[in-house]
């Protein structure tokens, strides 16, 4: 019988990609800092929550677009930016574009991405938002943010969460480092990968496609622990576009980021790849939000992996929803089909949540949608 593909679940694409990809890759991707205990947390406290059913209302004509700065996305979650996403399959990044193209949604490029930011942009047909992480070296961080600026992008997501690359003991274990190096054990895993192996052999192993030559180099270990306000403040001096900052939790840093002028904060726990004991990102949504008001952008990632996830980020005060692992593990589980195929999936279970909830209009989502007593 032949091996099915199909993916009706996050957990479907999850245990596909895990039979297709080597190990090495798999714990890259889906690995956590320390245990995994705050990827496991952010995960149960959004099931926790609970929504709200009302009934006959009238739910035929349903809308799950919403507004994104000077945009209107035609889905209300975009593509997280995600490091080496070619580790997955040969052409993810390319992937990824393409359906940022079609369906007009922000895609993340990481500083670390397998395919250059200025072609990410040319292939989003400029719907790519440009990820820095600040390096130890703040000149290379500068020179990144003025490519950005040069290819056309309008929006630059700062993300301050790691000023030490968490500890991912699934990596370690099975030797895993950036710039991507191959030794005795990775070879014998990629032996058991033929699939996966041939293709990159073929199109050629994932690099770093942003850094190299005249670029200069990226040391992903390297401490970026000096980064201040200050270090903020000149960068927000610098870039004329829109400013997200990526992996805030906390109330009064949320606070000073409104003050000095921010665009948008991105609440996040970086999927529970930094902290082992962060808070539950999606309880921080809701605190920011009560504390910063109706006003504020607030974005929102980690541990979304259905649509009703993103109707409970959207309740908790997000104006939009960003997800990295349901699209990295479609790709690796079927390629192009396996990516519209989850894109489609989160796309329904938002459009049946809302139905479900009573509401023809994912705008209308409030914190009243989800049953009081379940929120922690």
């Amino acid at each position: 019988m032949l091996f099915n593909r199909t993916i009706h679940s996050f957990k479907d694409a999850r245990r596909i990609a895990k039979q297709r990809l080597p190990w090495m890759v798999f714990d890259y991707i889906d690995g956590a800092a320390g245990s995994g205990y705050s990827e496991q947390l952010n995960r149960e406290t959004l099931q926790k929550l609970w929504l709200k059913q009302q009934i006959l209302k009238n739910v035929q004509k349903r809308n799950i677009a919403v507004p994104l700065f000077m945009t209107r996305p035609k889905l209300p979650f975009g593509i997280a930016p995600m490091g080496m996403c070619n580790l997955s399959s040969p052409k993810a990044d390319r992937l990824l574009a393409s359906l940022s193209a079609q369906f007009e949604i922000p895609i993340g490029v990481s500083t670390v991405a397998s395919t250059s930011l200025e072609k990410m942009n040319e292939l989003s047909n400029g719907n790519a938002w440009f990820q820095l992480y600040l390096s130890g070296r703040m000149e290379g961080s500068y020179r990144l943010v003025n490519r950005a600026k040069e290819a056309g992008y309008d929006t630059l997501i700062l993300t301050v969460d790691v000023p030490e690359v968490g500890r991912r003991p699934r990596e370690l274990k099975h030797g895993f480092k950036m710039p991507f190096q191959i030794g005795a054990r990775q070879l014998i895993d990629f032996a058991c990968h033929p699939q996966w192996s041939i293709s990159q052999i073929l199109l050629g192993k994932p690099k770093m496609a942003n850094f190299g030559g005249e670029h200069g180099v990226f040391d992903r270990t390297e401490s970026r622990a000096a980064a201040t306000w200050d270090t903020l403040a000149k960068i927000r001096d610098n870039w004329t576009g829109n400013l997200v900052v990526k992996g805030v939790v906390g109330v009064e840093d949320s606070k000073r980021l409104q003050s000095i002028g921010v665009d948008a904060i991105q609440v996040s726990s970086h999927g529970g790849r930094q902290l082992n004991s962060s808070k539950p990102a999606i309880l921080a949504l809701r605190d920011i939000r009560e504390a910063l008001g109706p006003d504020m952008k607030l974005f929102y990632d980690s541990g979304i992996r259905n649509g009703e996830d993103i109707i409970k980020a959207y309740a908790m005060g997000a104006n939009f929803v960003f997800l990295g692992r349901p699209f990295s593990f479609a790709v690796a589980a079927n390629g192009a089909v396996g990516l519209q195929e989850i894109t489609n999936l989160l796309a329904e279970e938002v459009s049946i949540t809302l139905a479900q909830l009573g509401l023809n209009d994912i705008n209308d989502v409030t914190y009243d949608a989800l049953v009081k007593n379940s929120v922690v």
